[in-house]
């Protein structure tokens, strides 16, 4: 597609084709539409900022963010960050994609929650996450054009109720594994959605370890 003179459509490659078709089959809707509108959001970021960024990459990125939240993909005890970020690294190297570039998907995967950090870093992992931090957080709305927006989501159709929804997907991904939350954003979805749930405290840690003083 073409939005507001940027050329940005999906990749058209055999890779992204089966990127497509496993997310797809393996998320619900909602989480397949918003990880397109990453996707996009992300690689209009990219030309805003002039920044050089391998589309391929950045599609499988946007597309394995959430896979750590579906059944399939979830571990008993690891962040659902890093599930995903396995999923992915697991994708990537049956297709034999160089290890570096493996090493960058992972690592936006990985930090796509992290505030602060990703856009100091490689294009890939500064654009996972400023495509997240767009559709879910719209922290970044006014740097895209009514134009732009319109035909995100018309290609990709947000929820009536999109940012109940999400919350919802979120809790329902990582609510078997509360620990997982300690010291990062998700531990907001389950302090919102389960008024039992009790947060980690960081403090608690350092007065709770075994060291004297």
């Amino acid at each position: 597609m073409t939005i507001a003179n940027h050329a940005i459509s999906i990749p058209g490659s055999k890779l992204a084709r089966e990127v497509t078709e496993i997310v797809r089959d393996t998320e619900s809707e909602l989480l397949f539409n918003h990880s397109s509108r990453v996707y996009l959001f992300g690689a209009l970021a990219g030309k805003h900022h002039g920044l050089k960024f391998d589309p391929e990459l950045l599609y499988v990125g946007a597309m394995f963010h959430d896979m750590g939240l579906t059944k399939a993909h979830s571990s008993a005890d690891e962040r659902f960050e890093v599930d995903g970020a396995n999923a992915a690294r697991d994708f990537l190297k049956r297709h034999g994609i160089a290890q570096a570039d493996i090493d960058t998907v992972w690592t936006a995967i990985a930090l796509h929650t992290t505030p602060g950090v990703p856009k100091h870093m490689h294009p890939i992992v500064a654009l996972v996450t400023a495509g997240v931090e767009m559709d879910v957080l719209g922290l970044t709305y006014g740097e895209y054009s009514d134009v732009e927006r319109e035909a995100v989501v018309q290609a990709f159709p947000r929820t009536p109720n999109f940012k109940d929804d999400i919350i919802q997907a979120f809790y329902d991904g990582i609510k078997h594994k509360p620990e997982t939350t300690f010291g990062n954003v998700k531990a907001d979805v389950l302090a919102y959605k389960d008024p039992h749930f009790h947060r980690g405290n960081f403090c608690s840690v350092i007065r709770g370890s075994a060291w004297r003083g």
